[in-house]
């Protein structure tokens, strides 16, 4: 049996799996969806057992019925042919997507890390409401395409802002990728919010960190980390100085776990990283849960078996992937 990796050409996390799946002995037929149609087939058929078929580049290829499980590692978009006028493309695209998706999620007992549309289901704004119904303290929140929307919430939470990015963090500008890191906005930045009505923004309170906190979830196993900034940028968002940040295992407050297994099961996800701030009061505030976040530079530092434990679920055993409902509980301090 074959374990599919569907990731971009260029994904070191995809790297550390298929050689632990390669050292393992087991199966793999790792692709991007960018490949087809040009150098990426899809051949499927209905039968009375379900749909079988092939999948194949012109360097091999996996029968459906032989795929176990499939990692679906955030892979490019489609890539279609020059030539193709715009109505064409946005038609050929939308058939692809209704026919990769369709055959591949109607496969018997395949375990999916994770399905597509559970992660696509994980939008910031709901993750924050589900993540309160599951026992997760989260900060208070705005989103908001309106300058007088910005102020107000600034005097309701009476403190900085911290602006963040809803959807995806990396821009693409003139060739070179950007990252919008977290800000800090003081009382005093809220007089000009020039740009603001352009589209919606998100913001909350700037909370006070003692450290904060990476928990990687793989099935039913979590791996805590604490990450401790050593300079001023890094207090802000530990992404933009990762030469200054230390690292410890740690383990979270069992309200924290049970919030964390809670709100897994609600979204259906079986793997997502999160990140927490700890306050200097010890309490456990939720920011966020990144489905196919990376994981590896923690793996490396520490000597975590992130890898091994996804290894595990991918071959041997699949988790409940259907969303549940999170059951209300009130937060809980940690």
């Amino acid at each position: 049996m074959t374990v599919l990796v569907l990731a971009r050409e260029v994904d070191p996390s995809a790297d550390r799996l298929v050689e632990e799946l390669g050292r393992r002995g087991v199966p793999v037929f790792r692709t991007d969806l960018v490949a087809f149609p040009q150098a990426l087939t899809l051949d499927a058929w209905l039968g009375v057992d379900g749909w079988d078929g092939v999948l194949a580049t012109p360097h091999r290829e996996v029968r459906l019925s032989e795929i176990r499980s499939v990692w679906y590692r955030h892979p490019s978009h489609f890539e279609f042919p020059e030539g193709l006028s715009a109505p064409e493309r946005r038609h050929a695209a939308a058939e692809a997507r209704c026919g990769f998706a369709g055959v591949l999620s109607s496969l018997d007992g395949v375990v999916w890390v994770n399905y597509p549309s559970r992660e696509s289901d994980a939008l910031k704004p709901r993750q924050l409401h589900v993540a309160r119904r599951c026992g997760l303290r989260v900060p208070d929140s705005v989103v908001t395409n309106k300058p007088e929307g910005v102020r107000k919430f600034a005097r309701h939470v009476g403190e900085p802002l911290a602006g963040k990015a809803l959807a995806r963090a990396l821009l693409v500008e003139s060739g070179q990728i950007q990252i919008a890191y977290t800000r800090r906005l003081e009382p005093a930045e809220l007089d000009d919010l020039a740009g603001i009505e352009t589209t919606l923004h998100f913001f909350q309170p700037f909370v006070a960190k003692a450290w904060e906190a990476r928990v990687t979830v793989v099935g039913e196993r979590i791996f805590a980390v604490a990450i401790h900034a050593g300079s001023e940028a890094a207090r802000v968002d530990w992404r933009s100085d990762y030469d200054s940040l230390d690292y410890e295992i740690v383990e979270p407050p069992e309200p924290v776990v049970t919030g964390i297994q809670r709100f897994m099961r609600a979204f259906g996800l079986s793997f997502g990283a999160f990140d927490f701030a700890v306050t200097p009061d010890h309490e456990w505030i939720m920011f966020e849960c990144n489905p196919f976040g990376a994981y590896g530079w923690l793996e490396d530092a520490l000597d975590l078996p992130i890898t091994s434990a996804l290894a595990d679920l991918l071959t041997n055993g699949a988790v409940a992937c259907r969303p549940t409902p999170p059951t209300s509980t009130p937060a809980s301090s940690a």
